[in-house]
């Protein structure tokens, strides 16, 4: 795993397979059952208010996926690594429980149900920003517990989460581009707010952003979460018929150093790695 971009480090889960060759191949095998991911960050071992990116942030990458509509989640961006674990439901605890913060490009296969924009994009492929007010770690964990715990009380559950997520800051679009098909994509992080491309296309502009500093993630899953005040809260792993992969070439990642307040927000050097 040399030539994997500074910084970043693998975590193959299941089965999961990281395999770089002039391109990055995050890839899935088939599976009746049971959890596997194939995931690149910067998290690992570090805390929160340790992670790298701020606004000042350009990340940009050609990515294609093996097929149209691949079971579970993947993506690419910028997150708080709320759960303090790997994105899916294998991975280990690392961090106390926090409220998510994202910015990112962010795909769910049925039946994943995240969405909090207004109007709200469920799943499919989506360009989206989260930002959640900061509450103890304590607070998160026992409200996460509560909410599964009065599954078998449906109104109840559907107030709390309506509760929850009415409280949330987000944008979303959804994309029309196939995912199977090579396209470039880039995102753009200011103190203004936050410009999403694809193919040198403006697909969502907003000033809603997370709160930094967060770090880079990009992924293929087979999990499900479902967050909604209509179906509930439930997560699990879905059946992987065949092969899937995640594709990566031209991966950048580039923060500049950006005023707040009276000071400089924490920068690190561009990083990227190009195609042979």
């Amino acid at each position: 795993m040399s030539n994997l971009p500074g910084g970043l480090r693998s975590l193959p889960i299941g089965g999961g397979t990281v395999v770089i060759d002039g391109s990055i191949r995050l890839a899935l095998p088939a599976m009746p059952r049971g959890y596997a991911d194939a995931q690149l960050d910067d998290t690992a071992g570090i805390s929160r208010s340790e992670f790298l990116h701020r606004a000042g942030f350009h990340f940009g990458v050609r990515a294609r996926a093996s097929h149209p509509a691949p079971v579970g989640t993947l993506g690419f961006g910028l997150w708080n690594d709320p759960f303090g674990f790997s994105l899916g439901l294998g991975g280990f605890a690392r961090k106390l429980p926090a409220t998510p913060q994202a910015i990112w490009f962010f795909y769910g296969s049925p039946p994943n149900d995240m969405g909090f924009g207004k109007p709200a994009v469920t799943g499919g492929w989506k360009a989206a920003t989260l930002r959640s007010p900061r509450l103890p770690s304590l607070f998160v964990a026992a409200g996460g517990m509560l909410t599964l715990m009065l599954r078998p009380l449906r109104k109840v559950q559907a107030a709390l989460i309506r509760t929850a997520t009415g409280r949330l800051e987000a944008e979303e679009a959804r994309l029309p581009f196939r995912l199977d098909e090579w396209h470039a994509y880039a995102l753009d992080w200011t103190v203004q707010g936050a410009t999403f491309q694809v193919d040198g296309e403006v697909v969502l502009r907003t000033s809603v952003v997370p709160d930094g500093p967060l770090g880079f993630v990009t992924w293929i899953d087979n999990q499900f979460a479902v967050v909604s005040p209509v179906e509930g809260l439930r997560f699990g792993v879905l059946p992987v018929p065949e092969p899937q992969y995640l594709e990566l070439q031209d991966l950048t990642i580039e923060d500049t150093p950006a005023p707040r307040s009276s000071s400089l927000r924490d920068s690190v050097g561009g990083r990227g790695t190009g195609r042979s």
